[in-house]
């Protein structure tokens, strides 16, 4: 009888849960469709592995229907030096790019990003559950790749 309530309690947490998840996947369908939405990365992972934590207030990358605005750190290494040292290459404004969303095969989107006025970056991935969670993974000619995980937010909402 007592493994019998035990199973019941945790039946309806698992409910409690997944209710919230649900509701979270509903509101995350129309950010992504009025391509007005913020990547608001909790961790940057490099190439060796290396995982760095992040302060999710400052570093973001908004995406709208006519503009690109990335203010992402890099950790990594560059194969060949930079024109200008003191330029971050994730710390740039696009107007001209080329993105595509896609439905995953088993939950969420693929949003294909390539900054064509940009020459440092060869192409982004951001990889959204229908949970809100995301993956970022930027590609670059001259630099090793980097990826960040984090969220999909709403401007202005944390």
């Amino acid at each position: 009888m007592r493994c019998l309530s035990t199973l019941f309690s945790l039946m309806a947490a698992s409910l409690a849960i997944s209710v919230p998840l649900a509701a979270r996947a509903q509101s995350v369908k129309p950010i992504l469709d009025s391509q007005h939405y913020l990547f608001q990365p909790w961790t940057a992972q490099s190439e060796t592995g290396q995982i760095h934590h992040l302060d999710d207030n400052y570093f973001t990358l908004e995406i709208t229907p006519d503009k690109i605005i990335s203010n992402l750190p890099y950790f990594g290494r560059a194969y060949v030096a930079p024109v200008d040292p003191t330029k971050n290459t994730l710390d740039f404004n696009s107007e001209k790019f080329t993105y595509t969303i896609t439905l995953r095969k088993k939950d969420g989107w693929i949003v294909s990003i390539k900054p064509q006025d940009d020459q440092d970056i060869t192409g982004m991935q951001l990889v959204i559950s229908s949970n809100g969670y995301a993956s970022l993974e930027v590609l670059f000619p001259n630099q090793e790749p980097i990826t960040f995980n984090g969220i999909i937010t709403h401007p202005g909402k944390p």
